[in-house]
């Protein structure tokens, strides 16, 4: 009986183990009920009663020093398979490139940066909005041509919960809960109900700027919108200002620059008329002021808009609106220089 333990227990010193399956069987070789611990236990009440103590002792040594190999081996290949889920095999054994910021990324912070030097204050809001933050508070009328389904996204048929359409919501927010002077830009994506296209999409993002303050005049606006023009497209960059209408703004007026790739001599980019239209603005309707809390005799103040995508098309010359959201590494890697 001793010899048979003693060659079990060198048999159980050899043990290896490649994979679960084998640490398995291995474990119900010795171990289970019909295993060959099991069965020299169960030959041990045949043992005469002079040779049980020595015997035992055996045993007992046998069985906690395989149960102690089978957990020796179950910690081993646990590391081994740990260590080699943490690769991935299927990866290139070339470097891994770094990304770059996205260009709408890139152009949005060089957008913020330019109003923050004019003292401007970075504003968010939420994009599920209500009616009265989108449309009435911004002297929607009810039946104005915004508030079709067609341009916006209605959310479980509910007509007070939207996807916003424009980052305004976000400068109602503030001038509800901000006495003057506010001096605010609110970058974020937007939502309209458009069929996607080389020039339109069904989200993109804005930039907005509102300045409401005691004795504010259109000059203000103009010198603001004079200096981020040279700043974002050069020195040599001229405006112009077209009147227009907005609900939330009178006066209103749409803003062209004069074209960056011929310089205002005319070019296919410009339609050949030298000017190319990038944002909107206007004085703030009293209304708008006055559905905020604000007091129109005591202030007024300037708004403005523009599209993010809008610019990147004009800075880098980029013609189809779908390429910023295909992830396209093509793409994306031709602005690494410009992070």
């Amino acid at each position: 009986m001793i010899e048979k333990i003693k060659n079990l227990l060198n048999e159980v010193k050899e043990l290896k183990v490649d994979s679960a399956e084998e640490l398995e069987a291995l474990r119900i070789k010795y171990l289970s009920k019909k295993g060959a611990v099991s069965e020299l236990m169960n030959d041990f009440r045949n043992v005469a009663a002079e040779q049980k103590r020595e015997i035992g002792q055996h045993l007992n040594e046998l069985k906690e020093f395989t149960q102690s190999k089978i957990n020796e081996l179950r910690e081993g290949f646990e590391k081994v398979s740990a260590s080699v889920s943490d690769q991935d095999l299927s990866r290139t054994a070339y470097p891994v490139l770094l990304g770059s910021r996205h260009p709408l990324s890139i152009v949005k912070k060089e957008i913020c940066d330019i109003f923050g030097r004019q003292g401007f204050n970075i504003a968010e809001g939420p994009e599920v909005e209500d009616d009265w933050h989108v449309f009435s508070s911004l002297n929607f009328a009810d039946d104005h041509p915004a508030r079709d389904m067609q341009d916006t996204f209605f959310i479980a048929h509910n007509p007070d919960v939207l996807l916003r359409t424009h980052t305004s919501s976000v400068q109602t927010r503030v001038m509800e809960r901000t006495q003057p002077p506010v001096r605010i830009i609110c970058p974020g994506r937007v939502y309209r109900n458009e069929a996607i296209s080389y020039r339109a999409h069904c989200f993109f993002h804005q930039v907005e700027a509102l300045y409401v303050d005691k004795n504010v005049s259109f000059a203000d606006l103009k010198q603001v919108l004079l200096y981020f023009a040279k700043e974002m497209f050069g020195e040599d960059t001229k405006i112009r200002l077209r009147p227009s209408f907005f609900p939330f703004t009178e006066p209103s007026a749409e803003m062209d620059i004069s074209c960056n790739i011929c310089g205002g001599k005319g070019c296919p980019f410009c339609k050949h008329t030298g000017w190319v239209e990038i944002l909107g603005c206007g004085m703030v309707d009293p209304n708008v002021l006055d559905n905020c809390g604000i007091d129109s005799s005591v202030y007024t103040g300037y708004a403005l808009g523009m599209g993010i995508e809008r610019i990147t098309n004009l800075k880098y010359r980029i013609k189809d609106l779908r390429l910023f959201s295909e992830n396209d590494l093509r793409f994306l890697h031709q602005f690494e220089a410009a992070c």
